[in-house]
């Protein structure tokens, strides 16, 4: 019987910073789709990465305010603040804060600096102060997380008072596109070429992305296997039991029947 072979090459092409194109190839016939849906399903929800989650701002009650001399309202700002990237070396939330004052453009590099994250994105635009007498001080809470978590799903969490939740986009990958193209081997030409584009926002690479994704699904897959083999050996011993017991029901009647004949 013919194995189901493996792919022999997986290559990377640097398009742009932080988007690669990696080809996979040759894949067995059909498998070109069946890996690509599954890794870009994975890539897309459940790799780990660090968010802001909460914010609190000064002077501001709730998201709908407004404040004097900055020309965002909050809703602008914490749209811009779900744009912020990080690397968060801490299993628990960390704050982050800033303070600043006068005309100015905010961007992530105004925050204080902290040994825990590390902001990818500085130059991010956070806020833009609009006059000389402008104040402006705001804490972040950020911390670790898979995929897309909307705040509706986070009703439970504790936060403290002046703290405005923020739906939480954790996924460090930005965009996954994949496509298929027929390949030779030998005689068949039904092989197929996985192309993948993958662009992550800074926090780690295209390949990384991918060796992750890749991990995930062989977890899944080897708890699956695992599980099933424990399962039947379990229903084996079970017959076995069963067959034992019965033979043992047996021999007993047996006895009692040879009992009875002796007597007679």
């Amino acid at each position: 019987m013919e194995n189901i072979s493996l792919p022999q090459t997986i290559s990377a092409k640097n398009i742009a910073e932080n988007h690669d194109e990696i080809t996979i190839s040759p894949c067995y016939p059909g498998y070109g789709t069946t890996l690509g849906n599954a890794l870009r399903r994975v890539l897309l929800s459940s790799l780990p990465g660090g968010a802001t989650t909460a914010t609190k701002i000064k002077g501001v009650d709730h998201e709908f305010s407004t404040l004097e001399n900055v020309k965002e309202d909050v809703v602008d700002i914490i749209l811009n603040l779900k744009q912020l990237r990080f690397k968060v070396h801490s299993e628990e939330p960390i704050e982050l804060t800033l303070k600043v004052k006068g005309e100015k453009d905010v961007t992530a590099a105004d925050f204080d600096k902290n040994s825990q994250i590390e902001v990818v994105t500085p130059k991010a635009h956070i806020a833009t102060l609009t006059s000389k007498n402008a104040e402006f001080e705001m804490t972040l809470m950020v911390q670790n997380g898979r995929g897309y978590v909307p705040v509706e799903m986070r009703e439970k969490e504790k936060l403290e008072l002046g703290y405005i939740a923020i739906d939480a986009v954790y996924t460090p990958v930005k965009t996954v596109n994949f496509n298929t193209e027929h390949v030779r081997v030998e005689e068949m030409t039904n092989y197929d070429k996985l192309i993948l584009d993958i662009t992550t926002d800074g926090t780690l690479s295209p390949i990384e992305a991918l060796r992750q994704a890749s991990d995930i699904l062989v977890q899944q897959f080897n708890h699956i296997k695992d599980n099933v083999e424990e399962e039947s050996a379990e229903k084996e011993e079970e017959e076995e039991e069963k067959e034992t017991k019965k033979e043992e029901s047996k021999e007993k009647e047996d006895k009692e029947e040879d009992k009875k004949e002796d007597k007679k």
